[in-house]
C-alpha cells in the first residue's frame, strides 16, 4: 500500500504526497475576494509540505456564502484575485484546488468570532437563504424554498464557477455536499421536504448533485480531477447515512467524480463520538463500497496514525484540518518522525537548515 509520501495521481494531476490540507473557512474576506490573509495561510501550508491544498469554502453566488465575510468564486475580479494564491502555491511545488459551495439554509450567519450569533439581518449585510425546504436550520431564520428555477439556477453558478476556477489556474475541483449546506440539505431525508423530482426518493434527493457533477465535469478540462466532499452519515436515525453515501458513491464514479472526500455531520445538531480518527471508517466504507478513491479527514493528528490509514486501505489519502492550523509545517515533522530522507520530503530549500540532525 502506498504511504504518506508517496505520490498520487488522479486524471493528469500528480500530487507529490498525500498529505493534504482540507478546507477551512477563514471568514476574512471582503465582497467575496482573497486578500493577503488567504495568501499567507495557504502560502503557509504550501511551504509546509501539504501535496494539495483546498481553498476555504467559495461561495458561487453572494447568496451562497455563509457569512458575508465568506470568500467567493462568482465573479472575474474574485477569479483573479485567486491566481495570486494559487501562484505562491505552485511556486512551492503543491497542487491547489478550489471548493465550491453553497451554504443553502444555513447562509447568512455570523461568522464564528462575532459576538452575535445566527442569522445575519439585512441591515448588517444579511439576505434570506434558500433550502430545499422552508425548514430552517436550528437556531437560524427559515430559508426560502428553492423553485425550479432557483435550482437550476444553482447548477450554472456551480459551472460558471468551475470555469473560473480552470481559469484562474486551479489544478482540481471539490464540490461541497457535506456540512449540512446545499447539497447535503437535498441529500438527507431531515431537511429534504420535497414531493416534486428533488426530494423524496433516493433519486430525487440526489438529482440536484448529480446534475451539479455533470454539469462542472462537462465544463473542465478531462485530464481535471473533480472532487466531492460528502457528509458519511447525519449520525442520526432516518437521515443520510454510510449506506447512501455508498450508493451516491457508486453514482458519481461513472460520471467523472474522481475522489469523495468523507466528512460527516453538520445537517442537524446530533450526538457524534468525536476522537481519533472518528471518520476513517465512513472514507474506508464508501472506498470499498463503490470502489472509488476516498479521502479520510476527523482528528487525524498523528502521522504514524496517517501512515496507518493508507497502509490498511482504509482511504488513498489524509486530509488535515485543525492540526493544520495549529502546525502549518505538519507534514514535515511527519517525514522525520517516519524516517523519510530530507531529499524525498517536500522540504523548500529555505528550510533545510531546519531538519532534524541525524545523529
Amino acid at each position: 500500500m502506498p504511504g504518506l509520501f508517496d505520490p498520487i495521481t488522479l486524471r493528469s494531476l500528480t500530487v507529490r504526497n498525500r498529505a493534504w490540507l482540507a478546507p477551512m473557512c477563514q471568514y476574512s474576506s471582503d465582497e467575496g475576494l482573497p486578500n493577503d490573509w488567504h495568501l499567507v495561510h495557504l502560502g503557509a501550508r504550501a511551504t509546509g509540505g501539504f501535496g494539495l491544498l483546498l481553498t476555504e469554502a467559495a461561495a458561487v453566488s453572494p447568496e451562497g456564502r455563509i457569512s458575508p465575510q465568506d470568500a467567493g468564486i462568482w465573479s472575474d475580479d474574485q477569479a483573479q484575485a485567486w491566481e495570486r494564491v494559487v501562484d505562491v502555491v505552485h511556486g512551492q511545488g503543491a497542487a491547489i484546488g478550489t471548493q465550491l459551495a453553497h451554504a443553502g439554509r444555513k447562509g447568512s450567519t455570523y461568522r464564528p468570532w462575532a459576538p452575535q450569533h445566527g442569522t445575519v439581518p439585512a441591515a448588517d449585510g444579511g439576505w434570506v437563504p434558500v433550502g430545499p425546504s422552508e425548514e430552517p436550520y436550528p437556531g437560524y431564520d427559515a430559508p426560502q424554498q428553492l423553485d425550479v428555477e432557483g435550482i437550476a439556477e444553482v447548477v450554472r453558478d456551480f459551472r460558471d464557477a468551475a470555469v473560473r476556477s480552470v481559469d484562474a489556474g486551479f489544478d482540481t475541483v471539490e464540490l461541497h455536499a457535506a456540512h449540512g449546506y446545499l447539497f447535503h440539505e437535498f441529500l438527507s431525508p431531515l431537511s429534504n421536504h420535497r414531493d416534486d423530482a428533488w426530494g423524496g426518493s433516493f433519486e430525487g434527493r440526489t438529482r440536484l448533485l448529480l446534475d451539479t457533477v455533470d454539469a462542472v465535469r462537462g465544463a473542465i478540462p478531462d485530464g481535471m480531477p473533480l472532487l466531492v466532499r460528502i457528509s458519511g452519515t447525519d449520525w442520526l436515525e432516518g437521515g443520510w447515512d454510510l449506506e447512501q453515501s455508498v450508493e451516491l458513491a457508486r453514482l458519481m464514479a461513472p460520471r467523472g467524480v474522481d475522489l469523495v472526500d468523507v466528512s460527516s455531520g453538520g445537517n442537524a445538531p446530533a450526538s457524534i463520538p468525536v476522537g481519533p480518527g472518528y471518520q476513517v471508517p465512513l472514507a474506508a466504507g464508501v472506498r470499498s463500497g463503490a470502489g472509488v478513491a476516498t479521502g479520510a479527514v476527523g482528528l487525524i493528528t498523528e502521522p504514524v496514525q496517517a501512515e496507518k490509514v493508507l497502509a490498511n486501505g482504509e482511504a488513498d489519502v489524509v486530509l488535515l484540518a485543525r492540526a493544520a492550523l495549529r502546525e502549518p509545517a505538519w507534514p514535515l515533522r511527519a517525514a522525520h518522525e517516519l524516517g523519510v530522507a530530507v531529499d524525498d520530503a517536500p522540504w523548500p530549500p529555505q528550510y533545510t537548515r531546519g531538519t532534524w540532525p541525524t545523529a
